[in-house]
C-alpha cells in the first residue's frame, strides 16, 4: 500500500469514528438566505433536509469514505470579489462577508485575474490550530477551517457542497500564520478522471498552479500590503502531503469540538454549537433557544456593489 493510500485510509477511519453515530449527509444540502447580498446582514446558512446546521461542524468531511470524495463548502465563487467565510463565531457557523475598519470587504482584481480564479471555500471538520506550529512552515495554523481551491470549470455559489478529490497543497504564509490551500477537484467535473495528483494538473491545465501562487502572493497588494510568501519556495505539494495535512487538521478540529482545545481564549471564541456530536460541550437539541431562533429564509437582490471593485490593479513586482 502506498504512503498516499495510508494516508487517506488513516483520515477515512478516523471521520468514520466521529460520523457513526449519525446518518450520512452527502446529497441532501441546501441553502437558507439572509438578507441581501453585499450588505452587512447578509447571512447564508447550511441546510440539511431543510432543516439548518453547523457549515464548520455538522457538514460531513466525507462524502465518500471509501474513495477519498470529501465535501467542500464554495464560499467565493469563481470570478467574484466578495471576501464571504464561513464566520466561526456566530451560532451554527453562517457564511457571511468579512468586514474590514467597518465595511465590506472586497478583494481586489489584481491584472490578469479578475477576482477569485477558482471556486474557494472550506472544508468542513478542519482546524488549523493557532496553537500548533507546523515543523515544516515553522509557523502556527490560522485559527479557520482548512482553504480549499476548487478548479473545476462549473462555477460554484455561496453554500454550495461540492463533493471532490485532493490533488495536492501550497502553504500560503499570510501575515507570519501558515495558511494551508488544498487543491481539489470537483469529482463531477469531466477532467476529474484524468486528474489525480498535482503533476496532473499542470498536464491538463497549464499554468493554473504558477496562477495561484502569483494570486496568493500578490492579492492584497491593492491594500497597501506587501506580498505574501510561501512555504516550500512556493512548490505545490502532492496529494499524499495534502492528505496528511488534512487527516491533522480534521484532528485538531476534533480537539476543538471535543472541548480537549479550548472554543474561548484571550484572542478569539469559537462557537461549537452544533446539532450531530452528542459528546461535544457545544452539542444542542433542535429545540434549544440558539437553534429556534436561527431567522427564516429572507433572500433579497443583491445590492449595488460600487463600481470602483471592478477596477484592475497592475501590480509592478510580479514575478513572471
Amino acid at each position: 500500500m502506498t504512503g498516499g493510500s495510508i494516508a487517506v485510509r488513516r483520515l477515512s477511519q478516523q471521520v468514520r469514528l466521529i460520523s457513526s453515530s449519525r446518518p450520512s449527509m452527502v446529497s441532501t444540502f441546501g441553502t437558507r438566505l439572509i438578507g441581501a447580498p453585499n450588505t452587512l446582514e447578509h447571512r447564508v446558512f447550511i441546510e440539511h433536509n431543510n432543516s439548518v446546521v453547523s457549515s464548520f461542524h455538522d457538514v460531513p468531511l466525507f462524502a465518500d469514505q471509501s474513495n477519498g470524495i470529501l465535501n467542500m463548502i464554495v464560499e467565493v465563487p469563481r470570478w467574484t470579489n466578495a471576501k464571504m467565510e464561513i464566520s466561526k463565531e456566530e451560532p451554527f457557523n453562517p457564511i457571511k462577508q468579512d468586514i474590514k475598519k467597518g465595511r465590506l470587504r472586497f478583494v481586489r482584481n489584481c491584472f490578469p485575474h479578475h477576482g477569485y480564479i477558482w471556486n474557494y471555500g472550506a472544508f468542513p471538520q478542519t482546524w488549523e490550530d493557532p496553537a500548533a506550529l507546523h515543523p515544516e512552515t515553522k509557523a502556527k495554523g490560522d485559527n479557520d477551517p482548512l482553504d480549499v481551491c476548487e478548479i473545476g470549470e462549473q462555477v460554484g455559489y455561496v453554500g454550495q457542497v461540492k463533493q471532490v478529490k485532493v490533488l495536492g497543497i501550497m502553504a500560503l504564509l499570510d501575515e507570519g500564520e501558515t495558511d494551508w490551500k488544498v487543491i481539489v477537484v470537483d469529482v463531477h467535473d469531466p477532467l476529474a478522471s484524468k486528474l489525480n495528483d498535482i503533476e496532473d494538473v499542470e498536464r491538463h491545465l497549464p499554468g493554473l498552479i504558477r496562477a495561484t501562487n502569483e494570486w496568493f502572493r500578490i492579492y492584497k497588494i491593492p491594500d497597501g500590503k506587501g506580498e505574501n510568501a510561501f512555504a516550500f519556495s512556493g512548490e505545490a505539494k502532492n496529494k499524499k502531503y495534502a492528505t496528511e495535512i488534512i487527516h491533522e487538521c480534521n484532528e485538531a478540529w476534533r480537539r476543538l469540538i471535543t472541548g480537549d482545545s479550548p472554543a474561548k481564549t484571550p484572542t478569539y471564541e469559537i462557537s461549537i454549537r452544533n446539532l450531530s456530536n452528542s459528546s461535544s460541550p457545544g452539542f444542542v437539541a433542535r429545540s434549544d433557544v440558539t437553534y429556534a431562533n436561527v431567522p427564516a429564509d429572507s433572500r433579497q437582490p443583491p445590492a449595488p456593489i460600487d463600481p470602483s471593485i471592478s477596477k484592475w490593479f497592475y501590480i509592478s513586482s510580479v514575478q513572471v
